[in-house]
């Protein structure tokens, strides 16, 4: 059979033999052993319900021992024998283009060369998954090739529920994730039941078939480095020779070395999995690999005598480099954490001083003792970075929980209201007032012909319409405009290209509904094929999460839900092509709600009214939020969208003086 038929066929009439586990494969963790006896067999019987009763007897057995084994069923025996990887829109069997272009995108999250642990359906973030198990792929990709213009696939938490008559209009595919009860959202919960196969954690855009590679937050890691240096050095004085120290290279932190070479630094990366940091190195993610701490310090105090722009990842735990690096006096004059804090039990952080293999036979076989070591870590991890930050450097929490979790486990990292962090977050400092006040956030697009001179061309018309925007823009926006404006003509050289034809860029909703437009005329035209839209959830609008997206909400709105909930109905009929919304994400299951979207532009004009339309809510929602909470640059934001946008009519916050409330006795 070939790619065609096998997505056709869907679950295969024939039993497939089983696969051994493809060697220098990077496996996800062991996962706790939460389920109790009984509680197995039901993740057993919900497992077989996919298959025909006659082969349930073999597969029993083989389920019983996966989830023995690795703590879930993954149905490894059905994962296809085709390559897995983004094709040409076109060569895939759909019925409707925009059913394709879901195709497309699903199998560019599964892509070895992009995903973290493929062979377990998890794109990035140690547990972000595109689906639980090989059945439900195969069950997607058979309703995706039937599909017509007027069905709605529906899939909750990895599993397709199934086409249902809808409208043309209406999204072609709705995805939740995790959406959990409230009281039923606690980590171990998702341990639970996602080990019952009803559950998964989609992350941000591995869930919703949006990844493209570490790509998709370089642009904002770069944004968020270059500005951190503007508030620390002096008018004009360089980054170079200067110290960005973090760590992290799975999926999403694995663009942190490539910001730091555009934003012209000395970046130190540390991460615990030799596979993930060999993986960047050899794809140009990072320059150099180091596995001994003294070669790190002799390496990086030669970069700093030479002023070197130059990456640095070190194989081992970030806790020694800070610790080293106080003790040899090297300054560091930005540091940060991208470790996956969000999943901290479960493979996301690992104790210093123990072996990357003991700490994963301590997850599966001691989980007590691995929580006791981890948290260990965190303090004195807090403890080396303070001692860093008394001397000058300036951290900030780059949205990975690291100061919530690191202040569950007792360190020094509480301001001294005992209610705020002493650190803040990248947000709140830098992303938040300079961009998403604003609405610059992560636009993306994947060009689906798979022609890389597509790509070139879609840089070329955005760089374009920036130009154009740019020339009349106000001066509160220049330097994000021409930020921007450097990006993407920069993009092409970077060689950030990771998977699928794709393309991340910070742009508001005047650049973004522009772009779109630019891009489905160039289709008409037959300059380019197909071009699928999308955004990161971590955007102006598409998330609430009090510990990053929403850290600089001041109004004591940042722990509500209702941005991201209205974001993802709104998106959906105005034309999106699939939405989806999700529990966790970056800070963790029960920690943030957060959902984006899709859209085909096919050249017609009933896509470029979808775009207008969509686009213009999926930004502007969230700077109307961030205007109520009283943020001045969202304020300002959003009345200059009304005055060029009649229709749009938003409630405006009418601030009261400080001195009448300091007036007020509530003793």
């Amino acid at each position: 059979m070939n790619f065609q038929d096998i997505i056709k066929q869907g679950i295969p009439s024939v039993l497939p033999e089983p696969k051994a586990y493809p060697a220098g494969a990077n496996r996800a963790p062991k996962r706790k052993d939460i389920l109790s006896a009984e509680e197995k067999q039901l993740a057993v019987r919900n497992a077989l319900r996919y298959f025909p009763k006659e082969w349930h007897a073999e597969l029993a057995v083989e389920f019983a021992q996966e989830l023995k084994d690795f703590g879930r069923i993954y149905m490894y025996r059905f994962k296809p024998n085709y390559e897995l990887k983004a094709r040409s829109i076109s060569d895939y069997p759909a019925k409707c283009e925009q059913a394709a272009a879901i195709m497309l995108m699903i199998d560019n999250n599964l892509d070895p060369a992009v995903a973290q642990h493929p062979e377990e359906l998890i794109t990035y973030g140690g547990n972000g998954a595109v689906f639980q198990n090989w059945a439900q792929y195969l069950l997607a990709m058979k309703y995706l090739s039937e599909m017509a213009e007027d069905q709605t696939l529906h899939m909750y938490s990895g599993h397709p529920m199934g086409l249902f008559p809808s409208s043309k209009d209406a999204p072609r595919v709705v995805v939740t994730n995790g959406m959990m009860i409230p009281n039923y959202s606690q980590p171990d919960d998702w341990e639970k039941f996602n080990a019952l196969g009803v559950t998964q954690y989609g992350q941000m855009t591995a869930g919703s078939f949006m990844y493209i590679g570490p790509q998709g937050i370089v642009h904002g890691t770069t944004i968020t480095v270059m500005n951190a240096f503007r508030k620390v050095l002096n008018k004009g004085e360089s980054p170079k020779g200067k110290i960005f120290l973090t760590a992290g290279l799975g999926g999403m932190s694995g663009a942190q070395p490539k910001a730091g070479n555009i934003a012209n630094c000395i970046t130190v990366c540390a991460e615990v999995n030799p596979k993930a940091a060999i993986k960047r190195h050899e794809q140009g993610w990072v320059d150099e690999l180091v596995d001994n701490i003294d070669d790190l310090v002799a390496r990086v105090r030669k970069a700093q005598e030479n002023e070197e722009v130059v990456s640095i990842a070190f194989i081992g735990n970030i806790v020694n480099v800070w610790e080293s690096f106080l003790a040899e006096d090297i300054f560091v004059h930005l540091g940060s954490d991208q470790t996956s804090l969000h999943n901290p039990w479960s493979g996301g952080y690992y104790p210093v001083d123990i072996s990357y293999e003991e700490s994963n036979r301590l997850i599966r076989e001691e989980p007590d003792l691995f929580k006791e070591k981890v948290q260990s870590t965190l303090k004195r991890h807090a403890a080396a970075v303070n001692k860093h930050t008394a001397k000058g450097t300036y951290f900030f929490d780059y949205g990975n929980a690291f100061l919530l979790e690191a202040s569950r486990a007792g360190g020094d990292i509480m301001a001294e209201n005992g209610i705020d962090f002493k650190y803040p977050s990248y947000v709140q400092d830098i992303l938040g007032p300079m961009c998403f006040d604003y609405g610059f956030g992560p636009f993306r697009w994947v060009c689906t012909s798979g022609n890389p001179a597509d790509l070139d061309k879609t840089d070329a018309i955005a760089a374009q319409v920036l130009e154009e925007i740019m020339a009349n823009s106000p001066e509160e926006i220049q330097q994000q405009m021409q930020d921007n404006i450097t990006w993407i003509k920069d993009a092409k050289e970077n060689k950030l290209v990771v998977g699928s034809q794709a393309r991340i860029l910070y742009a508001d909703s005047e650049g973004r509904i522009k772009i779109a437009k630019a891009f489905n005329d160039a289709i008409e035209r037959g300059e380019i094929g197909p071009v699928v839209l999308g955004r990161d959830h971590h955007d102006v609008s598409g998330t609430d999460s009090p510990f990053r997206e929403t850290s600089n909400i001041y109004d004591g709105s940042r722990f509500t839900a209702d941005m991201a909930i209205h974001n993802v109905i709104g998106d959906g009929f105005r034309g999106a092509t699939w939405v989806s919304i999700h529990n966790g994400g970056g800070v963790g299951w029960g920690e943030v709600i957060n959902g984006g979207f899709g859209m085909l532009l096919d050249g017609s004009s009933d896509a470029e009214r979808r775009l207008k339309s969509m686009l213009l809510f999926d930004v502007n929602n969230g700077i109307a939020r961030r205007s109520w909470a009283r943020n001045e640059e969202a304020n300002f934001a959003i009345k200059r969208e009304m005055a060029r946008t009649p229709k749009l009519k938003v409630t405006l916050s009418q601030n009261v003086e400080d001195d009448i409330l300091n007036k007020l006795d509530f003793k």
